[in-house]
């Protein structure tokens, strides 16, 4: 199974340039799980930029898929690991949640750059 950041839908959604690493993990959609989180966190920035039509139509899209959350004993397996790989809340919850779900997670995120479980590309300047 896949996850993939909110950067990944992101890029995706908005024809961004580096939309061509997570396509292929997102049009797959046999093997995608989303994040609860990153509804919220794409729904909010695609508001911001775009208004609420795009908005609606991107967290129908993903809200089409398989949405996957984090029980109590989860939430604290993401603070821990917060604390040890230095991630900011966001991001150590869908890291959390794709190891719950066992599943691999794609970003851009240099934050992810050294932590298990994660397929990373750096972003090209």
């Amino acid at each position: 199974m896949n996850i993939v950041d909110s950067c990944g839908w992101l890029e995706y959604f908005l024809d961004g340039p580096h939309q061509h690493f997570f396509a292929p993990v997102l049009t797959d959609e046999s093997h995608l799980l989303v994040a609860s989180i990153t509804l919220y966190e794409v729904s909010r920035r695609i508001l911001s930029l775009y208004g609420a039509p795009q908005a609606e139509a991107a967290f129908r899209a993903m809200s089409s898929l398989p949405v996957v959350h984090l029980d109590a004993a989860g939430m604290y397996q993401a603070a821990a690991a917060a604390q040890r790989y230095k991630l900011h809340m966001a991001d150590a919850i869908i890291w959390q949640t794709a190891q719950t779900h066992q599943a691999t997670l794609y970003t851009q995120d240099a934050a992810f750059q050294d932590v298990p479980g994660v397929v990373y590309e750096a972003k090209s300047t």
